[in-house]
């Protein structure tokens, strides 16, 4: 099975996706300074979704793991700034919303999915 068999992975893929199309209709200045960072953190969860696959011992995998889910929370708190200056419409920031907290219940999940592994190869 390869990363982008993954469901977590082809979510997190979507987010990032969405992101960077919505954050590309905003003005010069939105984009430079909430946009950039918002795409960055967004993409960041798939990257590291990718990074803890690729790894082989289980304490890298779910470090990469971590770092995804905390992008993922760094990704939420940029989409509430996001509404709160009107740079995101109600419908993209629920749309959003709704993904992101959907890929942290699956993400979680997996996380505990490699946990049991590792205690049933011990």
């Amino acid at each position: 099975m390869d990363v982008e068999d993954l469901e977590i992975y082809q979510e997190a893929m979507t987010i990032g996706e969405s992101v960077w199309g919505m954050v590309g209709r905003w003005r010069w200045f939105s984009r430079w300074t909430v946009g950039q960072q918002f795409v960055k953190a967004a993409d960041s969860i798939a990257a590291n979704i990718s990074e803890g696959y690729a790894r082989y011992f289980y304490g890298e995998k779910r470090k990469f793991f971590y770092y995804g889910r905390g992008s993922l929370g760094e990704s939420l708190t940029w989409l509430e700034k996001s509404r709160n200056r009107d740079l995101a419409s109600e419908a993209e920031y629920e749309t959003l919303r709704q993904a992101m907290k959907q890929l942290q219940k699956r993400l979680n999940a997996y996380i505990n999915y490699i946990e049991r592994e590792r205690r049933n190869d011990q």
